[in-house]
């Protein structure tokens, strides 16, 4: 009796480590963020969405009053980017935008009247 209750013991502990394991270590493909999700997110968050050719307008217009956030990886930042924009690099992750998202507001400022766009 004593050894089938170990064995069984010992049995669910591997079976336990080893599906812990598979769920932590699995490949796991990031979702395509879709032009709904965007709007979502801009509604939920308190965006307003332009386009590119209005921001081109804006920009030309008075560049001084826009905030640009450039929120590519540095190396890509380095790459190349509008003059100008400052670099928050940040994953393209729910869980990311939301774990930096206090750091973006300390980034940014108080200011919440100033024309704010993120690509």
């Amino acid at each position: 009796m004593y050894n089938r209750r170990t064995t069984f013991l010992a049995l669910a502990a591997v079976l336990v480590t080893f599906g812990a394991l598979w769920l932590t270590n699995r490949a796991v493909t990031p979702k395509e963020a879709t032009w709904a999700d965007v709007l979502a997110e801009a509604r939920f968050g308190g965006y307003r969405i332009i386009t590119s050719e209005e921001l081109a307008k804006l920009y030309q217009k008075d560049a001084k009053n826009i905030t640009l956030v450039d929120t590519r990886q540095e190396w890509e930042y380095r790459t190349g980017h509008i003059k100008g924009a400052l670099n928050f690099p940040m994953e393209p992750t729910w869980w990311s935008r939301w774990r930096k998202a206090p750091a973006l507001e300390t980034f940014l400022g108080p200011d919440k009247d100033r024309l704010t766009a993120f690509y």
